[in-house]
């Protein structure tokens, strides 16, 4: 398979905060409409891996190719531009706006080459809200205030944000923390759904929930990918048991 078919292809990538190297030469390769998941102990360099990805902290060497682009020179903007779209652990949605105002506001305006000169149809806006509001269960709440929303329905609003504008790429971390176990089932058919047509890499602690939506799992430690495949065979690796119960 030549790098021009993955979604994202990252290799021997690097990024050394004094000296440290919080990423040490890490090669990953995702597939189109692949659901990643990366697992590993705290300090594994996962979350930096993932800002690396979007451009808030630039590598020291080594590549990142996004459907064949290289990103490393690019800034953040212009990844998000891409379709590279990225959910912090806290939801950063605006609590006083309706269900419908927040995914609204997050329509790409004036990315087409028409977008700046033609208004685009309103009728357009409201057909994607609704769109992407039946796709994260938010159908029957779009004209309630985000902030009376429950904390797994603020995270759900929060990806609808992010689908709005279409991303190739989604990454998420930590998606299902403090939810119930009723809002993780519909968060793992969430993620399942999206990954149908993008590539969706999340970051996750619960071995559970990463059994039941992973495709593939890639064990970090230490900034290098210690194993990677299979939930089944990634958990009965003897490296990954040792660093994850200690000897």
């Amino acid at each position: 398979m030549s790098n021009t078919d993955f979604a994202l292809a990252v290799e021997d990538l690097t990024v050394s905060f004094d000296g440290f190297k919080a990423i040490d030469s890490l090669n990953l390769y995702i597939d189109n409409n692949e659901l990643r998941v990366i697992i590993g102990p705290n300090g594994a360099g996962k979350t930096t891996l993932l800002d690396l990805i979007c451009g808030k902290t630039r590598a020291s060497e080594g590549s990142i190719k996004f459907q064949n682009i290289e990103l490393t020179k690019m800034a953040e903007h212009q990844r998000v531009r891409l379709g590279i779209g990225r959910k912090f652990q806290t939801p950063s949605i605006y609590e006083n706006l309706s269900v419908f105002q927040n995914l609204e506001v997050s329509f790409p305006r004036g990315r087409s080459v028409f977008g700046a000169l033609a208004f685009r149809c309103d009728e357009e806006v409201s057909e994607r809200v609704r769109s992407v509001a039946g796709e994260i269960g938010l159908l029957e709440r779009l004209q309630d205030e985000a902030g009376l929303l429950s904390h797994g329905q603020k995270q759900w609003l929060e990806i609808g944000m992010l689908l709005m504008q279409e991303p190739k790429l989604l990454m998420l971390d930590e998606p299902i923390a403090g939810m119930s176990a009723r809002e993780r089932e519909l968060t793992a058919e969430l993620l399942q759904r999206i990954s149908r047509n993008r590539a969706v890499i999340v970051i996750e602690h619960d071995m559970d929930f990463v059994k039941q939506i992973a495709h593939k799992v890639t064990v970090m430690h230490q900034g290098k990918i210690l194993a990677e495949g299979p939930m089944e065979r990634v958990q009965s690796d003897p490296r990954v048991i040792d660093v994850y119960l200690g000897h």
